[in-house]
């Protein structure tokens, strides 16, 4: 009790300290922290059940900083790990596999070329049954990365099923590095792209040696693909950003509550591509630092966006140590682009009846001039400068995919052909998706649809509601007609569902590289960038102003002087 008494006034005097309320707060800290134990002791001696200390804490700061926003946390010794792989290293020691669970049992998903399960020849599709001679089933898919993970140069002994036969293999682990930049090349002769998946440490660099092959190309044009990166650490984006604009550039700016959290950041290095024409490719899951650099290049009409509107991630978060070494992450500033404007989306502050944040109404954003005079809004994140039709995943698609069906199909279709040809060309001929169709049971085939909802929803009410009984007969005509309709969708989606065959497909031969370059040949933003870079006019008139496009179905629309 002694020691959870002082951790909690530890935590609670730095919160304290932090608000620059000490002095005012003391007491209520004081008369809240005895509250607390005292009501933790009668908890742990008076509870019918069994409890724990360690997670009755975890819970109450949880609860406690779960009141601010989402992205303020807390972090106990033992999962410090995982947090600094997540938000901050790229690097641990493992054997280069990912992981995936189906009904209990441990399939390897992908493979990481060039690591230790690569070199043994491991596949995806492989079933881990044991690691270290301890059986697999039963056990937390967390708890058994911790047991394939180790430092490196140790070994770790696993035994896997492909097909019908169990394998033994023995991995020495390695340091294995996940890449923030996952891919560059060039497209054709002309366009370079490269595809940045997070902004952790070196991603800088990374970024810096990817553009430096790319120009070796002599390009006309770049694509920066930022689209499903969920940010990452502030200065890295600043670096980034160094590669296009001039230096000493104000590309961003913080600004907290505490006047020690505001800090102006400008590049401070010569750039490498300053007037190299640039298309940055964002979307819904583009967030934090993604936005920093999308945003930040939109204000300095240094880049045209082509997507769909990023997530809308405007906090900065610093991590402090605490007792017992522990940690906690905790939303300092909020970050303002080029321009000055802020794209945080939700206001954590303000929260409506039911304690969720409320999104900006569109009539309450203020608009604000890039360099050259156009337009941008702040909140609700990046607006792109031309928008692409958001692709929605077919309930069937979805379905197929949770229940781990491609994943088979793909291992079955590795199983009978040795080869697939060039990744980059590679499409599923019509009579094999036939058999993919053959080989799903009725079973496979059950879900519902958000229409099943609804007219579930309908139907209860029939029964409770009088008035609404005469129309009973209509709903389940209208039941039996949706029915109908799914018995369909494996034709009427079928183009969706061959397209996330061919990826898992195409990962059993060609690694993560392969899939994203057998993905080009379907992908709607990297071709339309592409076309715009080919057209350097047209990037030039979405820069000046004086042509803005936006897409309104598959129509694109010149729209002088504005911006959806």
């Amino acid at each position: 009790m002694k020691k959870i008494k002082i951790f909690l006034l530890s935590l609670l005097f730095f919160v304290a300290a932090s608000t620059l309320a000490f002095k005012d707060d003391l007491f209520q800290v004081s008369k809240n922290v005895d509250v607390f134990v005292a009501l933790f002791k009668e908890i742990s001696i008076n509870y019918v059940d069994e409890t724990k200390a360690a997670d009755l804490i975890k819970h109450g700061i949880d609860g406690m900083l779960g009141s601010l926003d989402p992205y303020t946390e807390y972090v106990p010794p033992s999962e410090i790990e995982n947090y600094k792989l997540k938000y901050i290293s790229t690097h641990y020691g493992g054997i280069g596999v990912a992981t995936l669970s189906i009904e209990g049992h441990l399939y390897v998903n992908e493979i990481l070329e060039g690591y230790p399960a690569h070199k043994v020849d491991m596949r995806a599709g492989d079933e881990i049954v044991q690691i270290n001679r301890v059986a697999v089933k039963g056990k937390e898919r967390a708890e058994l990365s911790q047991m394939i993970r180790g430092p490196r140069g140790t070994a770790v002994d696993l035994e896997i099923k492909r097909g019908n036969e169990y394998l033994k293999k023995t991995l020495v682990r390695e340091e294995i590095k996940q890449a923030n930049v996952s891919y560059h090349a060039m497209l054709d002769q002309q366009i370079g792209y490269i595809k940045l998946d997070k902004f952790l440490e070196n991603s800088g660099l990374e970024m810096r040696n990817a553009l430096k092959e790319i120009l070796k190309h002599q390009p006309q044009g770049l694509i920066l693909d930022l689209r499903n990166n969920g940010g990452g650490i502030l200065q890295e984006a600043v670096k980034i950003l160094g590669l296009f604009v001039p230096n000493q550039t104000l590309v961003v700016s913080q600004k907290g509550r505490n006047p020690q959290k505001n800090i102006q950041y400008r590049t401070n290095t010569m750039p490498l591509a300053p007037d190299l024409p640039l298309v940055i490719l964002i979307n819904g899951a583009s967030a934090s630092a993604s936005e920093i650099v999308a945003g930040t290049l939109q204000d300095l009409d240094r880049a045209v966006i082509v997507g769909q509107q990023s997530f809308g991630k405007g906090l900065v978060q610093q991590t402090f140590n605490l007792p017992y070494n522990s940690l906690v992450k905790v939303t300092v500033a909020k970050y303002y682009t080029a321009s000055g404007r802020c794209i945080q989306a939700l206001d954590y502050a303000h929260r409506n009846a039911k304690g969720m944040a409320q999104k900006m109404a569109d009539s309450s954003r203020t608009a604000y001039l890039t360099t050259k005079g156009r337009t941008v809004f702040d909140g609700n994140g990046i607006a792109p400068d031309l928008t692409t039709p958001t692709n929605q995943m077919a309930d069937i698609t979805r379905t197929l995919s949770n229940k781990g069906l491609f994943f088979a199909f793909a291992n079955r279709y590795r199983d009978k052909h040795p080869n697939i040809g060039w990744a980059k060309k590679f499409r599923l001929s019509d009579s094999d998706y036939q058999q993919f169709v053959t080989s799903l049971d009725s079973k496979a085939l059950q879900y519902n649809t958000k229409a099943d909802l609804l007219l579930a929803s309908l139907s209860d009410m029939t029964h409770t509601q009088r008035d609404l009984a005469p129309v009973k007969t209509d709903i389940d005509k209208i039941k039996l007609r949706v029915e109908q309709e799914k018995k369909n969708d494996l034709t009427t989606y079928k183009d969706e569902i061959k397209r996330l065959l061919e990826t898992q497909i195409v990962s059993r031969y060609y690694f993560d590289k392969g899939k994203i370059e057998q993905a080009f040949q379907y992908d709607t933003e990297v071709n339309k960038a592409i076309e715009l870079l080919n057209k350097p006019n047209q990037v030039l008139a979405i820069l000046r102003g004086d042509g803005a496009y936006k897409t309104i179905g598959n129509k694109t629309q010149n729209t002088i002087g504005s911006r959806n």
